[in-house]
């Protein structure tokens, strides 16, 4: 059965590249907007923020209900109190590499130990 594009999820990869005396703050700002988004905005579904263990990388997965959605947030994070570019200046990135993807398969283990899978559709 095929699921048309417009109802897939929807993910953002963000991966910052920064020296590692900035790690722990821009965690902490990632995860404080993120809040902010996830209380505030339609079509949430999911967010993480990774730190690498060299301190030099955080990466900011968020998961959104639809396409529309995803960029709806984005649009409010790059217009928010401390917008993106600012985020960005304020914890000197080296560089930030954005990646929107589509979800067309997951799988995830529920609270009773088993494995859920989910074919979304095909492209």
């Amino acid at each position: 059965m095929q699921t048309s594009a417009k109802n897939r999820s929807f993910t953002q990869l963000i991966e910052f590249q920064i020296e590692p005396h900035q790690q722990p703050a821009l965690v902490l700002a990632l995860s404080a907007q993120t809040e902010h988004m996830a209380r505030h905005l339609r079509g949430f579904l999911s967010a993480s923020i990774q730190a690498s263990d060299d301190g030099r990388r955080v990466l900011n997965y968020l998961q959104w209900q639809t396409r529309e959605a995803g960029e709806a947030a984005f649009q409010a994070f790059e217009n928010g109190e401390q917008d993106f570019w600012q985020l960005i200046r304020v914890h000197q990135a080296k560089s930030v590499t954005f990646g929107s993807f589509q979800v067309l398969h997951s799988l995830e283990r529920s609270h009773d130990n088993a494995l859920h899978c989910s074919l979304v559709g095909e492209r």
